[in-house]
């Protein structure tokens, strides 16, 4: 399994093709650079640089990229269990169709589900610089006109899939690339843009909000929601704290969807979320 991440490793931050690389469970801290690996054996695992995993994204036989952004609280090892689920949905459904990337930002590692829930906030906001830059390094290989075998484009169909936080994640992303990278908006990059459980406020995706810029990278932008969906219920109490009362786009869906562009669609899970994921209703497939 190959993988993209802005945790730091135990080794040097220093990329070198090749070397072990093994995740510092105690550092919460986003990085800000960013390890393109392939998953090993008893947490050791190796990094392959980005232009070895962009190659063999390329020459694998799928058609289709499906990058996965996970949520809150959730330690490499969940990650992967859950890319690995994924997967196997994808290739039940379709084999050979879609290869799944996963993108793994710092969840916290420490005790107290309150205090992991901010600093995971933060950690989300910060690893929107580092995943702009991964996001810089798509586009470039995507588009490349360089003759060389190795550099040829891609023209592979990439997707996005954001669960719970990782959907704050995504929103941060976008507006750092947006603001430091790019000249007239994000391009449109991502077939398809699953936003799954959000955890954000649910007037994001309205026009002239940050969360906008998602439908704008995006053909189609399909908005997954539950309202017994009790790990968000508990999500818009923790942030009463912080003064925000707004309730949560995977809770609700979108505030008013004719706010929203014409290529957001929502999904009203509320009949088979429970079935999945008793009593919580939040997982929709792997761990939270």
């Amino acid at each position: 399994m190959l993988f993209i991440t802005n945790r730091f490793p135990t080794q040097s931050i220093r990329t070198r093709k090749g070397r072990r690389f093994t995740f510092d469970l105690d550092n919460n801290a986003p990085s800000n650079s960013v390890f393109y690996c392939e998953k090993g054996e008893d947490e050791h695992h190796t990094e392959i640089t980005s232009k070895e995993l962009l190659r063999r994204v390329r020459d694998n036989n799928c058609r289709q990229i499906l990058l996965y952004l996970h949520g809150f609280n959730n330690l490499p090892d969940d990650v992967f269990e859950a890319t690995s689920e994924l997967q196997r949905l994808c290739d039940q459904a379709k084999p050979g169709e879609v290869m799944v990337l996963p993108l793994i930002w710092p969840s916290d590692a420490k005790q107290g589900i309150v205090q992991k829930y901010w600093d995971d906030q933060k950690s989300a906001d910060q690893s929107g610089f580092s995943f702009a830059r991964v996001l810089e390094r798509f586009l470039e290989w995507r588009n490349s006109e360089d003759n060389e075998p190795e550099s040829a484009p891609c023209l592979k169909r990439i997707n996005l899939l954001a669960h719970s936080m990782g959907n704050r994640v995504l929103r941060q992303t976008l507006m750092e690339w947006d603001r430091y990278d790019l000249a007239s908006g994000v391009p449109l990059l991502f077939r398809n843009t699953f936003m799954v459980a959000a955890d954000v406020v649910n007037e994001t995706v309205h026009e002239h909000e940050p969360g906008v810029l998602v439908s704008h990278a995006s053909r189609n932008v399909v908005v997954y929601f539950a309202s017994d969906d009790h790990a968000l219920r508990a999500s818009k109490a923790a942030n009463l704290k912080n003064k925000v009362a707004s309730r949560r786009l995977g809770h609700t869906g979108p505030e008013n969807i004719d706010r929203t562009p014409h290529n957001i669609f929502q999904v009203d899970c509320d009949d088979i979320n429970t079935a999945y994921d008793t009593p919580t209703g939040h997982k929709y497939f792997g761990p939270v």
